[in-house]
């Protein structure tokens, strides 16, 4: 049974973010972190009187081990605190809101963990807003492209993500679509074998992902795009602000990509979104993909012990039949 971290094993950490006058009177680990463990950590003698702390140990990563993984390739898990750190200072100095950093601490001296003290953003999510408060959530959403539309004009001739293209490492594959279109092939593989409706259309779904990725011009430059973007990674500050956070996997990369993937979570409050000038056949090759990864990568952490199985396996499943449903259009 895996072990999480107490109030005692945080209280070094929190003295050296806040100073040894700061008390921490309770502890609670927030739901949802699959790679890392979010922690938000209530204390007294100190303002804030509540911070986050992010612990990247092994054991609150719920996803399998893969052996052999080429860390360069943009799609391979990105947690830890240098991918973290990276993309925190580049979205920082766009302008772009995330959590300010309190403590960064890759000593283990004081915590057996690379771990982040950040700021706690006590808004809650814009998932939750836009359930709630809809009129108060609109303007957080104008915020938020008006963020995403600095970041996809962000621009380079290479993709990867920013800490692998800061360390001057080159990113693998061959360009953005070749690596969709192989990684979905995968995935498809993948998911036949676990669900068999995809199983019954490996074929079909094969074929139609080779013709979809035949319509796909090259391109020479990629925008900064979170990766993985929806509702829940978004959290508004008291002042009604949106706040990036999951920001491990930031990387240059067709902005498709990430409109697809915006799509798929906002549903029908993407249109305040959008933009001009997106690439339909990238759009189709990409949604695609998305949505067989979507099958693949729940059932892939279910193979675990991950504890929200009831969620991870109703995404595998209205995935598998969306892609199915990209057959017959």
């Amino acid at each position: 049974m895996r072990q999480f971290t107490e109030a005692e094993a945080l209280s070094g950490i929190v003295h050296e973010a806040l100073g040894t006058g700061v008390h921490v009177v309770g502890v609670d680990r927030l739901r949802g972190g699959s790679k890392k463990g979010v922690y938000r950590v209530h204390v007294d003698g100190s303002r804030p009187t509540s911070v986050i702390i992010y612990s990247w140990a092994e054991a609150e990563n719920f996803w399998p081990t893969t052996e052999g993984s080429d860390a360069a390739d943009p799609f391979a898990p990105a947690s830890g605190l240098v991918p973290f750190l990276a993309a925190q200072r580049r979205l920082d100095r766009l302008g772009v809101r995330v959590p300010g950093v309190l403590l960064a601490d890759d000593s283990r001296r004081r915590y057996p963990a690379d771990v982040a003290v950040v700021e706690d953003v006590v808004g809650g999510t814009l998932e939750a807003l836009l359930k709630k408060d809809p009129a108060r959530a609109s303007g957080a959403l104008s915020e938020l492209a008006a963020m995403l539309e600095v970041m996809h004009q962000q621009r380079s001739q290479q993709y990867g993500r920013v800490d692998v293209l800061e360390r001057g490492d080159e990113a693998s594959g061959v360009s953005c679509e070749q690596l969709v279109f192989e990684r979905a092939l995968g995935d498809l593989a993948e998911a036949a074998e676990r669900d068999p409706r995809i199983g019954s259309a490996a074929a079909p779904l094969h074929d139609r992902l080779q013709e979809l990725a035949t319509r796909v011009s090259p391109r020479t430059e990629h925008g900064l795009i979170h990766g993985e973007l929806g509702p829940d990674h978004v959290l508004v500050d008291a002042s009604g602000h949106p706040v990036l956070i999951d920001i491990e996997g930031l990387m240059f990369f067709d902005v498709e990509w990430e409109h697809v993937f915006l799509q798929l979570r906002f549903g029908e409050q993407y249109p305040a979104l959008s933009r001009p000038g997106l690439d339909p056949a990238r759009l189709d090759l990409f949604m695609l993909a998305m949505r067989l990864s979507l099958v693949a990568g729940p059932l892939r952490l279910l193979d675990g012990d991950f504890p929200h199985r009831a969620p991870m396996q109703e995404i595998a499943d209205h995935n598998a039949k969306e892609a199915l449903a990209l057959l017959v259009q």
